[in-house]
């Protein structure tokens, strides 16, 4: 399948809140420009009624004007990896692609080779996934990675200790790039990735921790399902959503019998970070 790159000229100060728009669109990766943004998004996703009606919403507050086309599956490649910067979480992570310089000052070094799959770590609920893996215990554990993109979450996971990861992503890309990325880590955990949604993970298949960057409306649906496979004591990252989304998130979790341990934000973006009740 095919991409769509669309073109907005706008002003800087709107590229966060339109980033935020487009996400919601199901747009994918962002690449900031002189002129304003990048947006890349899958050519049967792609909604020009949509798109316009954003671009007339703003229209009130900005000079924008967005232009479109698409691409074909290697040129979008080139684009985005001629664009890609490594991404810093603090000054212990750092995810670069194959053609940057390692940087000895980071704790953990991530490489992943930059494709149009979700994930790359630029996109804020990425960055605040790793944020909390840093404070979670890893060492030992199984990690499921749902809807893993490029399997960075689940590669920062390895790197932390965990000794088996599984990750799935309805999109063939992702999952291909997410095996592309485990073997240029080297990973010492069991790793398994397969395209598809949480209905095929094996029932009594548990993990120790499990990791949705998704949205809000899969995760409403699907938090049940996760703590079926998670372990008395286990830990259940979840993001994908915004802060006004957060009070649905939790509610559904507690109500589902987790605890909440805390949560994060970063420009509107959320994460909660929730915890099974461990057998007495």
């Amino acid at each position: 399948m095919n991409y769509i790159e669309v073109a907005l000229n706008v002003e800087p100060d709107y590229s966060e809140i339109l980033v935020a728009e487009l996400g919601e669109l199901g747009f994918e990766s962002f690449v900031e420009t002189d002129e304003g943004l990048l947006a890349y998004i899958q050519e049967g996703d792609f909604d020009e009624t949509e798109l316009q009606n954003i671009v007339a919403k703003y229209l009130e507050l900005t000079a924008i004007a967005a232009t479109w086309k698409s691409l074909e599956r290697k040129n979008w490649n080139e684009e985005w990896e001629k664009s890609y910067e490594p991404i810093e979480v603090g000054n212990q992570v750092r995810v670069r692609a194959v053609f940057h310089k390692p940087d000895p000052a980071f704790t953990y070094d991530l490489l992943i080779q930059p494709k149009m799959s979700f994930g790359t770590g630029h996109h804020e609920t990425t960055w605040l996934v790793m944020n909390e893996q840093l404070s979670l215990p890893h060492q030992g554990l199984a990690i499921m990675d749902v809807g893993c993109g490029t399997g960075i979450l689940a590669i920062l996971g390895a790197k932390l200790g965990a000794v088996s990861l599984l990750g799935f992503d309805i999109d063939e890309w992702a999952v291909e790039n997410t095996v592309e990325n485990f073997e240029m880590n080297e990973l010492s955990a069991e790793t398994e990735v397969f395209q598809g949604t949480i209905s095929k993970v094996p029932e009594g298949k548990m993990f120790g921790g499990i990791l949705a960057n998704i949205n809000r409306n899969i995760l409403l649906c699907e938090i049940p399902t996760y703590i079926q496979h998670l372990e008395p004591g286990g830990w259940l990252v979840t993001s994908g959503f915004y802060e006004v989304d957060q009070p649905d998130i939790e509610q559904c979790a507690i109500e589902n019998g987790l605890k909440k341990l805390r949560s994060n934000t970063r420009n509107q973006w959320a994460t909660v970070v929730f915890e099974k009740a461990k057998i007495e």
